[in-house]
């Protein structure tokens, strides 16, 4: 229309046939495209996987779109947030609507970190009449992607301090119903007969039975540090911890034990300890929304410092607590001092990534950066001395020997008081 109207009245004005005939095929086109136009507003839609995919593996959201007549043209683009990257496809397509056929448009995507994180809106702009008009933007509905952390092979020896319970697959220092061998003793009464050891009653001439110890369960407490989040993500502090907790937590409520959780970052955000498969459900969606401290304040540093004053109170004794924390700061120091001097079983591991820096903001942040890595060698000196062992986390079999060494100490004689 816009060159339609100019040359027509250029015809009439100069008395020009030849313009007319240039004109009569535009004005027709319009006339036919603006016919044929779409009257009603097409729609779309956006529909998320309800189901959690791990870290790394492929998702596919997809795109409808609806419209009661024929579209020429519709393009339509969809927002993702960081970390979740497209996959062989492009974020703006451009397809075909037929009227009265919804089409669906597939975005696979992948997914390259924990988390919960919203996807969209789709925006779609369309065209009919030819191209004459056009319409849009029509946002859809921003949907919601759950990304479940990537649980490594983790894998522990079955020594735990102070094993108790009689549900669980841990040996106890205590003689009773189990499957592992304590030794074997003269027959007493109250012993079952299926006990009894044939081959050393027929030598000695008197009943003797097996003994063993009683398989007890273990009580573990988690304590992630989410106060910092030091590294690249994906490969932060903060993503080691959390695959790091994913990982312990599935391994001992896989053995039977009873499991806890406690945000040190954040001290309301703490899940009881329990046992099962929906327990662990329950802990990995508490760890979905675990988000740095953006600010360490005075009131945040107060909290913490609570925290580690309250902790031996709330925790039991026999309890195994597990300190998941990069040792950034006197906060994460406090915690496990605290805990060791109340008697408590603590094993911290160290999540901050080799080779760790930070980016280089003056002449001076060389060598702040080495008297900060010197005090954090001193604090783990001084953890060592309240027998507090602090082990880098290395995947499958990374407390292996500390488990065996406060197994060791657990079971050693004390003097009496």
């Amino acid at each position: 229309m816009a060159v339609t109207t100019p040359l027509l009245l250029a015809a009439v004005l100069l008395r020009r046939t030849d313009l007319v005939l240039l004109a009569a095929p535009l004005a027709v086109g319009a006339v036919v495209g603006l016919a044929g136009r779409a009257t009603g507003e097409p729609t779309v839609r956006l529909a998320v996987p309800t189901r959690a995919p791990l870290e790394g593996n492929r998702v596919e959201p997809v795109v409808t779109i609806s419209s009661a007549e024929p579209l020429d043209l519709a393009t339509v683009q969809l927002g993702t947030p960081p970390w979740l990257l497209p996959d062989g496809a492009r974020l703006a397509r451009v397809v075909p609507v037929r009227g009265h056929h919804p089409i669906d448009v597939p975005y696979p995507l992948r997914s390259e970190r924990w988390g919960r994180r919203p996807v969209g809106p789709a925006v779609l702009h369309a065209s009919s009449g030819y191209g004459l008009l056009r319409c849009g933007p029509y946002a859809s509905r921003p949907g919601l992607l759950t990304t479940w952390p990537l649980r490594e092979g983790f894998d522990a020896v079955d020594e735990v301090p102070r094993a108790e319970g009689l549900v669980g697959l841990h040996r106890s220092r205590r003689q009773g119903a189990g499957v592992d061998v304590a030794g074997v003793r003269p027959f007493a009464p109250g012993d079952r007969l299926r006990r009894i050891n044939w081959r050393v009653s027929q030598r000695t001439d008197r009943l003797h039975v097996t003994a063993t110890y009683s398989d007890r369960e273990a009580e573990v407490l988690l304590c992630l540090d989410s106060r910092h989040d030091i590294g690249r993500p994906p490969a932060s502090c903060l993503d080691t911890g959390v695959r790091a907790t994913a990982a312990i937590a599935e391994h001992y409520l896989r053995n039977g034990d009873r499991v806890g959780l406690v945000d040190l970052g954040r001290s309301d955000r703490r899940v009881p300890a329990g046992n099962g498969r929906a327990h662990l459900v329950r802990i990995m969606d508490v760890l979905l929304d675990v988000r740095p401290v953006s600010r360490v304040d005075g009131a945040d540093r107060f909290a913490t410092r609570a925290l580690a004053t309250g902790a031996s109170g709330a925790v039991p004794y026999r309890t195994l607590v597990v300190v998941l924390t990069p040792l950034a700061g006197e906060a994460a120091f406090g915690v496990l001092a605290s805990l060791a001097r109340g008697g408590r079983t603590v094993v911290a591991v160290d999540t901050l990534p080799p080779g760790a820096r930070p980016d280089p903001r003056g002449p001076w942040t060389e060598l702040a950066h080495r008297m900060w890595a010197l005090e954090r060698a001193g604090g783990i000196g001084r953890l060592g001395e309240l027998g507090v062992p602090v082990v880098p986390w290395r995947g499958s079999g990374s407390l292996d020997h500390v488990l065996r060494d406060v197994s060791r100490a657990a079971r050693a004689p004390r003097l009496a008081r």
